[in-house]
């Protein structure tokens, strides 16, 4: 299986997440589905995903073995390092972002069905203009001019099918990896769990994708939350 061997491109899509999954059980492991824009693009917890022309908006059709969390940092890996092939430095943002620049510049979201698939899906602002609020940046505003889409594409496949095969062969280099390029590790950082919040300081990220956090001298782990670095 190669990512990537066959690409579904749409002018627009709803989501290529739902696309992805309403087609997945009748297409081979590793189908991308790639749109010009989307016009429910999401992210985590159903929030919407500003999708306009000139991003990159793209999923990936798997059939891991299991149902994993740390699907997602297969994701975030390859975005790392397809942005260094553009010599644009950045990194994970726990869980499931990636900022350049003090900004977030990229997102990743995975869905599916347990047994039968999981939908990898990846928004990366390249080209196109960006919402103020949340703070969010393009490659074009850090490389200070348009890049190519469909270089950045090929790119971002290619780290995708190697990070893919890493996580499936030996998921514990993956996470060392995750470690080292997890920009809030050491810091001070709110986390919000649905209505309630814990502020400490971010330790670790554990082999199972988990965040450890250094709160008031206990040690929490914490499997999911929305992380900030603004405590006030």
């Amino acid at each position: 299986m190669k990512i990537g061997s066959k690409i579904i491109r749409l002018e627009e899509v709803d989501s290529t997440n739902e696309y992805s999954m309403r087609i997945a059980p009748e297409v081979p492991e590793g189908t991308v589905v790639v749109a010009g824009r989307q016009t429910a693009g999401k992210g985590r917890k159903n929030r919407s995903w500003a999708s306009p022309e000139g991003g990159l908006w793209m999923s990936v059709i798997l059939r891991p073995r299991r149902v994993d969390p740390r699907l997602v940092f297969v994701g975030a890996l390859a975005v790392v390092d397809t942005l260094s092939d553009f010599g644009v430095a950045s990194a994970i943002k726990w869980p499931n972002d990636v900022w350049a620049g003090g900004k977030k510049i990229a997102g990743v979201l995975t869905e599916g069905k347990a047994g039968q698939y999981a939908v990898l899906g990846i928004g990366l602002n390249v080209n196109n203009t960006v919402p103020e609020e949340p703070e969010a940046i393009s490659m074009m505003e850090l490389v200070g001019a348009k890049v190519p889409l469909e270089k950045v594409l090929e790119r971002l496949l290619f780290h995708l099918d190697g990070w893919y095969r890493v996580f499936t062969e030996r998921p514990e280099l993956m996470m060392a990896k995750v470690r080292e390029r997890t920009f809030i590790l050491g810091r001070m950082v709110r986390v919000i769990q649905d209505d309630n919040e814990l502020i400490g300081r971010a330790l670790d990220v554990l082999d199972d994708g988990s965040l450890l956090v250094d709160v008031s001298g206990q040690l929490k782990r914490v499997v999911y939350g929305d992380v900030s670095l603004r405590l006030f």
